[in-house]
């Protein structure tokens, strides 16, 4: 590592060195963190992205190894793990299940334990989120949550940068309308942590998970955050700052996508509903279905940040890798 590059590292870790004693050793969920936590990291990876797109890179993981499981195909996730840790110094393993068979050919517990003793980090992108707790568990490295089918929090993180990229997050009110799938439940618990205000609007067949709202509800008692779950798209964004959707058919859901369609064909994010709300920007995790869940003249249109939001994974992931693996 550079000279001014590491004294400033160190210098951060002095700063918060209370604040980061108490960190959890994983990234598994938003709502493992502290408020204060959140809000660091954030503020992390927007001078990351000042640094990036000045042409500076610190090299803060210099010598760190990433190992990075997929279970799920992935575009934006594998990209930026692996761009990002090599940009700070560092190194990515890829794992693809059929090599490494967990639950057939070795345990998760024997992986983890193996795993621990070569690497510093692993990423995990699984279905089941009950297999990146365990690998967590058994463990002894920082493990992150990649995005499992009940929590997307490396992308809630990159929600709030990108929120902050345009106004002070607290003082932002975003509504979820769509499906209430892992990008909603980590969308809540972030808000949830960090007393924001958040309107959700999904078919009452296909609400958020349950435990996630009753954990959120239970976190905004102290945060103040605003939490509203309801079934109608257009009281769910009136007024708001920010209006997010996700795909309707979701990687292992694509035998019901006809279903989803005509279910969720209300909620599709288009002008007629952005015109019930404050000038909102549009906010999509990505990968879109022009014409499903959004029409094509919103998602490409002048509001939209969706490749913002993409960029900013790039940073907030990094900010959570340096986190974890400070000294």
């Amino acid at each position: 590592m550079r000279g001014l590059e590491r004294s400033w590292f160190l210098l951060q870790q002095v700063l918060r060195g209370n604040e980061m004693a108490k960190d959890p050793k994983d990234f598994i969920s938003v709502a493992d963190w502290s408020a204060d936590a959140l809000w660091s990291m954030m503020d992390r990876a927007l001078e990351l992205r000042g640094l990036h797109r000045s042409g500076k890179r610190p090299r803060t993981l210099e010598g760190r190894t990433l190992a990075m499981y997929f279970e799920k195909p992935s575009l934006r996730t594998h990209v930026t793990f692996e761009a990002g840790i090599n940009q700070l110094g560092g190194h990515a393993i890829l794992l693809k299940p059929e090599q490494i068979g967990i639950g057939t050919r070795e345990s998760p517990e024997d992986v983890a334990r193996a795993l621990s003793r070569w690497v510093d980090c692993l990423m995990a992108r699984t279905y089941s989120h009950e297999l990146v707790e365990q690998l967590a568990r058994d463990a002894t490295i920082p493990v992150v949550n990649g995005l499992t089918d009940l929590l997307h929090p490396c992308q809630a993180m990159a929600d709030l940068v990108t929120i902050a990229g345009v106004m002070k997050p607290q003082d932002a009110t975003i509504a979820y309308v769509g499906d209430g799938n892992n990008v909603a439940n980590s969308l809540i618990l972030l808000a949830a942590v960090l007393g924001l205000g958040v309107h959700v609007a999904t078919p009452t067949s296909h609400p958020p998970s349950a435990r996630i709202l009753a954990k959120a509800r239970k976190l905004a008692l102290d945060s103040g955050a605003k939490i509203v779950v309801g079934v109608d798209p257009v009281v769910a964004v009136k007024d708001v700052d920010f209006v997010y959707t996700d795909t309707w058919t979701s990687m292992g859901q694509e035998d019901e996508a006809a279903l989803r369609r005509e279910l969720f064909r209300p909620y599709q994010v288009n002008a007629e509903l952005l015109s019930h709300t404050a000038n909102a920007y549009l906010l999509h995790c990505l990968p879109a279905h022009r014409g499903e869940e959004v029409t094509a003249d919103v998602l490409d249109g002048p509001r939209s940040l969706v490749f913002d939001q993409a960029e900013n994974r790039l940073y907030a992931q990094n900010a959570i890798l340096e986190r974890l693996l400070r000294d």
